[in-house]
């Protein structure tokens, strides 16, 4: 049991007792959650880009044309799997550790917090007569003439003090109100703030730092380039030392610092990495209020992933102040850029299937040398998968080639083996 501390003519604070806080869930702890719920946050939104992208749902709201996915990438579906689970496994591990770190969450507090808080108010309350005095007012008359239609605003401009305490102090409903909101919104969104600059400035620097210095780049950074066309579970595709450093020490940092609990940490850790990917998605939908809130968006941060914008845009993942400070945002003109590479792109898938076509003779060459076989041997021969498909890839009309293209991107999409997140190994 801890005892209130009291001040003379101030409502004092009143006795609470402390018990550990139970899981809010019976079968998991918080802090377990606290590490699972990023994970389960960036395959569900990812699974949701996914089968946006194997369906071809939002055509038009795409960065970049079926032809760039297969022609500009420089790793396997199977390499980016591989390595964002390496990485969430050393970002859970992390995670876990950072809750032995934490002290054992306890409730019973919330009622003395909010009377704390009430009890500033009341002492910001005593420098309202010193302020209007020195601007000519008389307090003490104004406060006369309202007390009977507004005895709260009386009470403030006497400094504090309220006709209603004239048997014991006590605080007025208002500012019990105020205090609660205080201790309920007002403190927990000036947390998250700070802790949305704090992983900002930490990312941007590094960021900028492994871009400037050719050692890191090359050495760690240069593996999440080899995404140009980036697709949203490739948001965490990175050498597992860089994102320890950049991802998982910098939420870490932001959450030490910010004195956020683990419950708050649900929120926070979970909402970066749902922007991460997000950022990665290769989307720009209208009307999306997540861009009007955090102008960090895919279209911002795809530039950084074009060769000619790699060494801008270094803002990641919520708002671009720092590219503004540090004079590194691209101003130049992204749409004849876009252009060009889509061109590039649909020109090599052109050049392909041309290849596949004048391949053809050859292919009806061992198709008829077959079938004067089968004219020999009267037992039924299948023609070589090879030559299938071959002849499956060449189209009569540019209806088909288009059809054939976009068969082509969803096979990429869902690897040999069909599975759902297009993974396909490279053994």
């Amino acid at each position: 049991m801890a005892a209130a501390n009291t001040s003379y003519e101030l409502p004092p604070l009143p006795e609470y007792t402390l018990r550990p806080q139970p899981p809010l869930l019976s079968w998991i702890s918080d802090e377990a959650l606290a590490a699972a719920l990023p994970v389960v946050a960036y395959w569900a939104v990812s699974l949701v880009y996914h089968l946006i992208d194997v369906y071809d749902l939002f055509s038009k709201y795409r960065l970049h044309t079926p032809a760039e996915v297969l022609k500009r990438n420089h790793v396997t579906r199977y390499e980016v799997f591989r390595d964002v689970i390496i990485q969430q496994i050393i970002q859970t591990f992390a995670a876990l550790a950072l809750s032995w770190y934490d002290e054992v969450a306890h409730i019973g507090k919330a009622d003395y917090d909010i009377a704390w808080y009430a009890q500033k108010l009341r002492l910001a309350q005593r420098a309202v007569p010193v302020v209007l005095s020195g601007v000519g007012v008389n307090s003490a008359a104004l406060a006369a003439k309202v007390a009977a239609s507004q005895p709260a605003l009386a009470g403030v401009l006497r400094g504090g003090h309220y006709f209603h305490e004239s048997v014991a102090p006590a605080f007025a409903g208002w500012e019990l109100a105020v205090a609660s909101a205080l201790y309920w919104y007002a403190i927990p969104a000036l947390q998250f703030t700070a802790g949305i600059i704090i992983i900002d400035t930490w990312e941007y620097m590094l960021h900028r730092a492994m871009h400037m210095n050719k050692w890191l780049y090359v050495t760690f950074h240069s593996r999440h380039h080899r995404l140009y066309v980036p697709y949203a579970y490739g948001a965490l595709y990175n050498h597992p030392f860089e994102g320890f450093l950049l991802d998982t020490l910098g939420a870490g940092l932001a959450y030490l610092v910010t004195g956020m609990t683990v419950r708050q940490s649900w929120f926070f850790f979970s909402g970066s990495t749902i922007k991460t990917v997000l950022d990665h998605s290769g989307y720009e939908f209208p009307y999306d209020p997540l861009h009007w809130i955090f102008p960090n968006n895919a279209a911002y941060h795809d530039i950084h992933h074009q060769s000619w914008g790699i060494k801008t845009n270094f803002s990641q993942p919520f708002f671009v102040f720092w590219d503004r400070i540090g004079g590194t945002m691209y101003t130049g003109n992204v749409e004849e850029k876009y252009e060009r590479a889509r061109r590039i792109a649909d020109q090599k898938v052109a050049q392909e299937e041309e290849n596949k076509a004048k391949a053809m003779p050859n292919g009806s060459a061992v198709a008829s040398a077959i079938e004067l076989d089968e004219n020999v041997r009267p037992q039924q021969i299948s023609a070589p998968r090879s030559t299938r498909r071959k002849a499956s890839s060449i189209s009569q009309s540019p209806a088909d080639n288009f059809k054939g293209l976009r068969n082509k991107v969803n096979e990429s999409l869902h690897g040999k083996r069909a599975n759902v997140l297009g993974v396909e190994s490279s053994h």
